[in-house]
């Protein structure tokens, strides 16, 4: 069990803090002088220190702000009223219908307990027995929803979200790697990515593990590659679909102008598919991109595609 009384005082740098939450240090500062909060000490070098129950507060609003409450009523809150606010929009997507995963506490309670091989071996266990695409539509997607929230509300380290994180991209990568290859001439031809400011794959991986199942030849660039990077890359691959993924994480403005940014740089004969959980995806995307809000769609999507060019 984590004992984060033993530890304290423990305070943590902008940059640290601007990493883990995904407020900008400018928004940061505006805020202490704008709201009275954050409150940040100083360290001995005259820093900025930001205290560890701040940082719990600053995860909360910042998941609030993205389900699209306004600073100035949000930020003077007390912690309580900002957790009761966060948990009616913590309710995880409920598709569980399989009987080896309608109790996802199971999996919470090995990430608190630190045990490793027994979330990995429970997770490859399921695979097994559901199959690798309801594990991830019917898990692995609802569970990340409930570690993230978890982890926002300070009821999970940033450590255990990482061995959580890990653990599956573990587990996915081994039953991609099994999975039946695609032939060189399979079509479409998908090239997986994130944008340079997106560093989180998991949902990529979770995209790529679907894609494979459907027969799809795949190739991922890892996260963080840079748009002319991208385009360079889907020319190569000879890419007829280049799919990204974005977190809740992402400057709505980063994500709008570099999907304009990549529509303009690529041929028209390449599609742009994008998901993930960052808002503005779904509402302002600009024309020219397929958006993916499940991904039990993409089965049809990718049918969609074949049945258009062939």
């Amino acid at each position: 069990m984590n004992d984060r009384a033993a530890v304290r005082p423990i305070t943590v740098s902008i940059a640290a803090v601007e990493r883990d939450t995904g407020l900008s240090k400018d928004t940061l500062r505006v805020w202490e002088r704008r709201y009275g909060f954050p409150t940040p000490e100083r360290d001995a070098f005259g820093e900025r220190a930001y205290p560890l129950d701040q940082i719990e507060k600053l995860r909360v609003i910042k998941r609030l702000l993205d389900s699209g409450h306004r600073p100035g009523r949000i930020v003077g809150m007390d912690i309580d009223a900002l957790q009761h606010m966060g948990d009616s929009l913590s309710a995880a997507p409920q598709r569980l219908t399989h009987s080896d995963a309608t109790d996802l506490r199971l999996y919470i309670d090995l990430i608190k307990g630190h045990d490793v091989e027994g979330l990995r071996r429970a997770l490859g266990q399921a695979a097994m027995r559901m199959g690798l695409a309801a594990l991830v539509c019917d898990v692995i997607a609802p569970l990340n929803v409930m570690v993230g929230d978890a982890w926002m509300r300070g009821q999970l380290e940033v450590f255990e979200e990482h061995m959580y994180t890990e653990s599956v991209n573990v587990m996915l990568r081994g039953a991609i790697a099994n999975a039946p290859s695609a032939s060189a001439t399979a079509r479409p031809r998908v090239l997986l990515t994130t944008f340079p400011q997106e560093p989180h794959g998991l949902g990529l991986l979770m995209a790529e593990a679907m894609l494979a199942l459907e027969g799809c030849r795949c190739f991922s660039l890892g996260t963080q590659t840079p748009i002319w990077d991208i385009v360079l890359a889907a020319t190569a691959h000879r890419a007829d679909i280049v799919a990204l993924s974005f977190t809740a994480s992402q400057n709505p403005n980063h994500v709008i102008n570099g999907l304009e940014e990549l529509r303009q740089k690529l041929p028209r004969t390449v599609d742009i598919w994008v998901g993930g959980s960052c808002p503005i995806v779904g509402r302002k995307s600009p024309e020219g991109i397929n958006v993916i809000t499940d991904l039990t769609s993409l089965g049809s999507q990718v049918a969609d595609w074949r049945a258009q060019h062939t």
